[in-house]
C-alpha cells in the first residue's frame, strides 16, 4: 500500500500544474483582447495634443511663464512631488486646501519598498524627528495560532526597513522641506476647476483662504488632491468601490507581542491591524465590511468593539484595547478602491489617491505614490520645455504604461489578500483562508515570496500570480491527501474556482496587457526604459 501512494500524488500534481498553465493561458487571452482599447486611447491623446500644438504649446496669453508645474494638493504625493520637481529645476506652484497638520488614521505605514523610493528622492530625512518606528515584518494570528513573517532585508543596510508614523507629522515634514526650496510656491487654497482651452488643460481656478478667486497657469497641472478628489472626473473614469470601513483607535503605553512588527488578526468578520506609530502609541484598525458602521454617538460602536472584536484580540493586547475603547477617541474611515483608468487630457496628470486606490490592508498606497513620482521625474528630466504639447502627451502616456507592473501588483495583492483574509461561511473560502495562513507559516520561499510582494521590494505581477495559485493548489493538495473522496474533490474544485473568482476580476480591472505584457503596449517604447 505504501508503494502506491507516490504515483497517485504524482498524477494529482501533474493535474494541478496543468490547471495553472490553463489559467495563465486565460490571462494571455485577456491581454490580447485589451489591445484594441489601448490603441484607441493612444490615438485619442495624440489627436488632442496635435490639435493644440499650433498655439505655441500649452502656454496661453494669460500665462506669465513663471510656473512650470501646478500641483493640486500637498499630501504625501503632492508634497513629495513638489520637492522632487523643484530639485530638478522646475518652478512649482502647490495649492493645498488646508496646510494645517492632517489628522488621519490611514497612510501611517510605509513599506520598505516605499522607503527605498523615499531615499531615491532624497526625502528620507522626512521620517526623522517624528518618532517614526522601524517595521521589520508582520505577525499573523488566526484561531489561537500565530506566525512571524520578516521582510527579506538581508541584502540591505540596517537602516532599510518599513516605517510607521503619524501621517500628519510625515506630511508636515515634507511640506516644510518643499517650502524651503526657492522655486516652490506653497499656497493655501481650494481648486474649484481646471482651466481648459480646446481640450488642453492650461491651469486651475482656485479660491484663496481669504475667499478671493484666482487663476494660475502652467504647461503641466498635476492633480494629487487625495481620495476625495473633486477634479478626477475630468481626467479619468472613476469606478470607486467602498468594500469596508476602518475603525481607528490608539493604544497607549503597550508593547506589541512582536516588537517592530505589524500585527494582523484574522478575525471574524474581517481583519484587525496593530502597528506602532510613535514611541508610546500603537494604532489599531478594525475592519468593518460594508459602507455602514455602528454609530459612535449612541454607544453602538463601543458595544460592538467590546462584544464582537475584543474577544478575538490577543490576550497581551486585550486590556489596552478595552481601555482605548473606554477612552472614546474612536475614528472611522471608509476604505476605497479605484483602479487607474486615465482619460487622455493634454496638459494634466492624475497621481496619488486621486488617481488610483487600493484597500489599505497591505499599506501599499504610499509605496505606489512614491514609485510613480520616481518614474515621472525620470521621464520628464530629458524634456526641458514642457510647452511642447505633443512630446509632453507622449511622455504622459508612457507614464501610464510604465507604472502598471508595480502599481497593479500592489493593487491586486491588496484586493485579493483582503478577500482571502475575510471570514466566510463558504467552506471553500474557509479552506482558502486556512491554506493561506498555513502556506505562509511554512517559511522559506513560501513566506519570502509573498512578503517580498507585500513589502514592495519585489512587486512583480507574475510572482504574485504564481504564489496566489500556489496557495490554492496547496489547499487542494491538503484536501486530496491521503485519499481524494468525491466530496473533497468537489471542495477542491470550488476552492480553485473561488480563487479564480477573487483574482481575475481584479487583474482585469487593472488591465491584463499593461500589467503582464507592458512591452506589447506602443507607449512602452516612446521613452528610454526607466529602471
Amino acid at each position: 500500500m505504501e508503494l502506491e501512494l507516490p504515483p497517485v500524488i504524482h498524477e494529482n500534481y501533474h493535474l494541478l500544474v496543468s490547471a495553472v498553465a490553463l489559467l495563465f493561458g486565460i490571462v494571455s487571452l485577456y491581454g490580447l483582447r485589451s489591445n484594441l482599447k489601448t490603441r484607441r486611447k493612444s490615438k485619442e491623446i495624440w489627436r488632442k495634443s496635435s490639435n493644440n500644438s499650433g498655439n505655441d504649446g500649452l502656454q496661453s496669453p494669460e500665462t506669465d511663464g513663471s510656473t512650470d508645474v501646478i500641483i493640486v494638493g500637498a499630501g504625501v504625493a503632492g508634497a513629495a512631488l513638489a520637492c522632487t520637481l523643484a530639485k530638478d529645476g522646475r518652478r512649482v506652484h502647490v495649492i493645498e486646501r488646508d496646510l494645517t497638520e492632517p489628522d488621519r488614521i490611514v497612510g501611517e505605514l510605509l513599506q520598505p519598498g516605499g522607503y527605498l523610493k523615499l531615499i531615491e528622492l532624497g526625502l528620507e530625512d522626512c521620517v526623522d524627528g517624528i518618532e517614526a518606528q522601524q517595521v521589520f515584518g508582520y505577525a499573523i494570528y488566526m484561531n489561537g495560532k500565530n506566525t512571524k513573517l520578516s521582510y527579506p532585508l538581508e541584502k540591505f543596510d540596517s537602516d532599510i526597513s518599513g516605517r510607521s508614523f503619524h501621517n500628519g507629522r510625515f506630511i508636515q515634514r515634507m511640506r516644510e522641506k518643499a517650502a524651503t526650496l526657492p522655486n516652490v510656491k506653497l499656497e493655501q487654497g481650494t481648486v474649484t476647476s481646471l482651466l481648459e482651452k480646446e481640450g488642453t488643460v492650461q491651469g486651475v481656478c482656485y479660491k484663496t483662504k481669504d475667499g478671493q478667486t484666482l487663476t494660475a497657469y502652467a504647461p503641466l497641472t498635476i492633480v494629487c488632491d487625495g481620495c476625495f478628489s473633486n477634479l478626477r472626473r475630468s481626467l479619468c473614469k472613476p469606478k470607486v468601490e467602498v468594500p469596508s470601513c476602518f475603525v481607528g483607535l490608539v493604544l497607549e503605553n503597550i508593547d506589541l507581542p512582536y516588537a517592530n512588527h505589524g500585527h494582523v488578526i484574522l478575525a471574524d468578520p474581517s481583519p484587525i491591524l496593530f502597528y506602532p506609530i510613535s514611541n508610546t502609541e500603537v494604532r489599531c484598525l478594525v475592519d468593518v465590511p460594508g459602507q455602514k458602521v455602528p454609530s459612535i454617538s449612541n454607544g453602538e460602536m463601543a458595544n460592538y468593539l467590546k462584544t464582537v472584536v475584543a474577544p478575538q484580540i490577543p490576550p497581551e493586547l486585550y486590556n489596552a484595547f478595552v481601555a482605548a475603547v473606554d477612552k472614546g477617541n474612536i475614528r472611522t474611515m471608509p476604505n476605497r478602491s479605484m483602479p487607474a483608468d486615465p482619460q487622455p487630457t493634454p496638459g494634466a496628470l492624475l497621481m496619488g489617491d486621486a488617481f488610483n486606490m487600493r484597500h489599505p490592508l497591505t499599506g501599499g498606497g504610499m509605496t505606489v505614490a512614491l514609485s510613480d513620482i520616481v518614474l515621472l521625474r525620470d521621464l520628464l528630466r530629458p524634456l526641458r520645455n514642457l510647452n511642447d504639447a505633443p512630446m509632453l502627451c507622449h511622455y504622459l502616456e508612457s507614464f501610464y504604461t510604465l507604472r502598471k507592473p508595480v502599481s497593479s501588483t500592489i493593487n491586486t495583492l491588496a484586493g485579493a489578500l483582503y478577500k482571502v483574509f475575510c471570514a466566510s461561511p463558504d467552506p471553500a473560502r474557509k479552506e482558502m483562508r486556512n491554506a493561506c495562513f498555513d502556506y505562509l507559516s511554512l517559511g522559506g520561499i513560501y513566506s519570502e515570496g509573498p512578503i517580498s510582494l507585500l513589502s514592495g521590494l519585489n512587486p512583480r505581477p507574475l510572482i504574485l500570480f504564481l504564489h496566489f495559485f500556489a496557495v490554492a493548489i496547496y489547499g487542494v493538495g491538503r484536501l486530496l491527501i491521503p485519499f481524494p473522496t468525491p466530496k473533497r474533490l468537489w471542495l477542491g474544485a470550488r476552492l480553485i474556482m473561488g480563487a479564480s473568482g477573487i483574482i481575475f476580476p481584479i487583474i482585469r480591472s487593472e488591465g491584463v496587457r499593461p500589467m503582464f505584457f507592458p512591452a506589447t503596449v506602443p507607449a512602452y517604447y516612446r521613452t528610454p526604459r526607466v529602471a
